[in-house]
């Protein structure tokens, strides 16, 4: 988290989000011999009724306390949604603190029965997208599923479940996105620097999307994956806040072709629940120094 450490997270992110609008966006012809991808800062200040040399001090981490209006006309320039400027004023407003104690990530014994109990892929996530649990059907839906994987690392460093997902270029930049969100001004917690700086080694794909400093929320959704036995399935998901943690489930419209298929991997799969029961995560924590091995024999090192 090279910017969040230099203590200029603002600078860092108006930086990132005016490279990826164009002149033409912005309603000012191209140019030419344009050195920088994106809008100029002198354009950004202009078109946002600010002086350059002001606009330089907020991207030099010179001045860390912009107005509200200030913000806001940032925000229309460079073009940000809803999510998008809310993250904008939250940087500003971003004060020192003392470092937070967070508890482990806990699930609780009654989420356990209710996984045993669903019939659709159902498993519980942490905030870094580590899973702390699972039903047999979720497993049964991908193994990268299990308790003690991690979704984003998955998704981006596993072939198999690159090759599970229909879009693949959509989910992993939401996911990165989805998880600069969730990280906030939490850029000390252990985990999450743990998390980033193994993805930010391993993968030219993250790298990429977290230079970019997108921000979204992965909440509901439908999704078309690619299961090796019972073939192509279309799939809602919901996510729903259980205490601390997060119940996600995945299940395909009433009587259509997805449902039938589903139907048939659960036939086709034990209800062993138990079995995927915070196997390596016994104290319900997201891993962190001993990460355990993936479907292919990868592990933290």
């Amino acid at each position: 988290m090279k910017d969040e450490e230099s203590g200029n997270r603002l600078g860092a992110y108006l930086r990132a989000r005016r490279e990826l609008v164009s002149p033409a966006q912005a309603g000012l012809p191209p140019g030419g011999n344009r050195r920088v991808p994106g809008l100029r800062r002198e354009e950004v200040a202009l078109l946002a009724g600010i002086s350059p040399d002001y606009y330089l001090r907020l991207e030099r981490g010179r001045d860390k306390n912009p107005s509200p209006q200030v913000l806001e006309s940032l925000a229309r320039v460079l073009r940000l949604d809803d999510i998008e400027r809310t993250y904008l004023l939250g940087l500003s407003a971003a004060r020192p603190r003392a470092p937070r104690r967070r508890r482990p990530e806990h699930v609780p014994a009654r989420v356990h029965e209710l996984l045993a109990h669903l019939q659709i892929p159902a498993f519980v996530e942490g905030r870094a997208f580590d899973v702390l649990a699972a039903n047999s059907m979720a497993v049964a839906l991908s193994p990268r599923l299990t308790p003690g994987q991690n979704r984003l690392r998955s998704l981006l460093l596993d072939p198999e479940e690159q090759a599970f997902h229909q879009d693949w270029t959509k989910a992993t930049a939401d996911f990165v996105a989805a998880l600069r969100t969730t990280i906030g001004d939490d850029t000390d917690d252990p985990r999450f620097v743990e998390l980033v700086g193994e993805l930010a080694l391993s993968s030219q794909r993250f790298r990429t999307l977290w230079a970019r400093h997108d921000v979204r929320s992965l909440d509901g959704g439908t999704t078309t994956v690619h299961h090796p036995v019972v073939g192509e399935l279309r799939l809602h998901r919901d996510k729903l806040p259980v205490e601390d943690v997060i119940l996600v489930v995945y299940y395909p419209d009433r009587n259509s072709d997805s449902d039938e298929k589903l139907r048939l991997l659960a036939a086709l799969t034990p209800t062993d629940a138990p079995a995927v029961r915070n196997r390596h995560l016994r104290d319900h924590r997201a891993p962190n120094a001993a990460y355990p091995r993936g479907p292919r024999g990868r592990g933290r090192r």
